[in-house]
Parts: structure tokens; sequence; C-alpha cells
């Protein structure tokens, strides 16, 4: 009998978390910031590697990955402000604008980004350039992206570290 209602449950739970409705738009629980009332003393740009395939070992067979864009303020007093969160393609085409406006990332806040794994528009080379400001000095966020797929019973899945390629700080007086 207690088999029976575990057999319940899990099917229920499948049940419930296939029908749910979509998340909200990522940006849309962020409050926005008008940068020429802030006064800017440090920030990023981040160029974030992803894959939206991989090829098997012999190249005959390509596997679609969905992507996961992960910006983690992890200061624990001081809130940061993304300026930029843009998806580009294996040649450099920008494909996707995330933000039309800059938003505040709360401390200790995060915010995802995701591709689905049927859009593999950006190709085995794509990236995500990501820029962001802050008011005080605060300590570095983590930016990284997580590539995952399953087929079967076979999955693969990891991470991509953001890398800094440009620094802002102001000049001491």
């Amino acid at each position: 009998m207690k088999r029976h209602l575990c057999y319940c449950l899990a099917a229920t739970i499948i049940f419930t978390a296939c029908t749910s409705p979509l998340p909200p738009e990522p940006t849309s629980q962020l409050e926005t910031v008008t940068l020429n009332t802030v006064k800017i003393v440090a920030g990023q740009t981040v160029y974030v590697p992803v894959y939206s395939h991989v090829y098997s070992p012999d190249r005959n067979q390509r596997l679609e990955l969905s992507v996961t864009l992960s910006i983690r303020n992890t200061d624990r007093t001081q809130r940061m402000i993304l300026t930029t969160v843009n998806y580009y393609n294996t040649n450099g085409e920008q494909i996707r604008q995330y933000l039309t406006q800059p938003v505040e990332l709360r401390p200790l806040a995060s915010v995802d980004f995701v591709i689905n794994r049927d859009d593999t528009s950006g190709g085995a080379g794509a990236n995500f350039i990501v820029e962001w400001v802050s008011e005080r000095q605060v300590s570095n966020p983590v930016i990284e992206a997580l590539m995952i797929s399953t087929a079967g019973n076979q999955g693969i899945s990891f991470i991509s570290d953001g890398r800094v390629i440009k620094s802002r700080a102001t000049k001491s007086k």
C-alpha cells in the first residue's frame, strides 16, 4: 500500500511540474535604475562563453543544450546595477538584448537568463556580455553559465565561468 501511495505522489508531482505556468521574465522582478542619478565607482564587463550544442566525438551528431546564465551579487550589504546582458552567436552577431534599462540586483540576490535547448541560434561559440556597475566598492559578482541536456538515460552538464574583459573604477582624488 505504501508503494502505491508513493507512485501516486510522484505522478502528481511530475504532472504538477509539467503543467505549471512559465516563470515571469527574469528582469520583471527587478527594480529599474536611472544611471544619471547614480555616482558610479566600480564596474566590470564580463564575457561568458556558452554552448548551444556540443558534438559527439566523431562530429556526426550534436547534442543540443539548454543554457542558464546566472548573475549573482555576492556582496552582503551593497546593491549592484546590471546595465547590459546581451547574447551573441558564433559569428559575434548580437542575437538578444535582455535589458532595455539598468536594473538593481540587491545584496545576495541573483537573476537567471535561459536559452532553451531547441534554440541553437547561438551555435557552439555563443557568448554573453554582461556589464554591471555599483555606487560603492562591492565584492565581485559570480557570473557563470550552466549548460545541460539529457537524452534517454544519459545526460551532460557543465559550467562556464565569466571572464572580466574590462574593469571600471573611478580615480582616487
